[in-house]
């Protein structure tokens, strides 16, 4: 029976997770808390046997990788598979002067995601496509054991793609910096849920509600 056994971890904390921020594909880099919060995920995740990470290509995820990778004795590697999802307009813009200049869109994104799309941006299921896809790669071809470190938007859609969640999932489960969540595969059982939003590793990080 062939089996499979991936960690889905999302990035450290930044200024902009602070701030309130939009990130998107901004290219920020870790907090001094967020780079605490990597190093306490490296330890956390010793002796769990990951062969290999795969990271979003954007620096916060990168540095996260690195940190748990070196941490922990396992190659990483960018993977634009894992890319965050492009928020176009929204980027850059404080959460605050976004309900303020696109109220309706704003109300999606709280309630109904999964039809938004945003100005010059990407939508979620474009989002989930193409990591799902490139995900499905990897229990083919990949290690047995395997992380993904990545963004909030790409891991709840894998999460939510890889269990055959379907309509307005996306605020029913939550994903703080460095948490860890698992996922385990058979050839006949398909998926199973582990773990979610795993933080006890942690000391402080910011709370995300929308």
């Amino acid at each position: 029976m062939n089996k499979k056994k991936i960690f889905l971890l999302r990035h450290g904390e930044t200024e902009w997770n602070e701030k309130g921020v939009f990130r998107g594909r901004s290219d920020i880099g870790l907090n001094d808390n967020g780079k605490r919060q990597a190093s306490a995920l490296g330890a956390a995740l010793k002796d769990t046997g990951i062969e290999r990470i795969y990271s979003s290509p954007l620096k916060r995820a990168y540095e996260t990788a690195e940190i748990v990778g070196r941490s922990i004795g396992a190659p990483f590697e960018k993977d634009e598979g894992f890319q965050n999802i492009d928020l176009g307009v929204w980027q850059g813009m404080v959460k605050e002067e976004v309900k303020s200049k696109y109220p309706k869109m704003w109300e999606q994104w709280l309630y109904c995601p999964n039809k938004l799309k945003i100005p010059e941006g990407e939508s979620v299921w474009a989002v989930q496509r193409r990591s799902v896809r490139r995900m499905l790669e990897l229990l083919n071809d990949g290690p047995d054991i395997f992380a993904v470190v990545s963004h909030r938007t790409v891991l709840k859609v894998i999460l939510g793609g890889l269990m055959g969640l379907k309509g307005n999932y996306f605020w029913k489960f939550r994903m703080d910096n460095c948490s860890i969540n698992v996922l385990e595969h058979e050839d006949k059982r398909g998926f199973m849920l582990t773990k979610l939003n795993a933080t006890s590793h942690l000391g402080t990080f910011v709370i995300e509600n929308e």
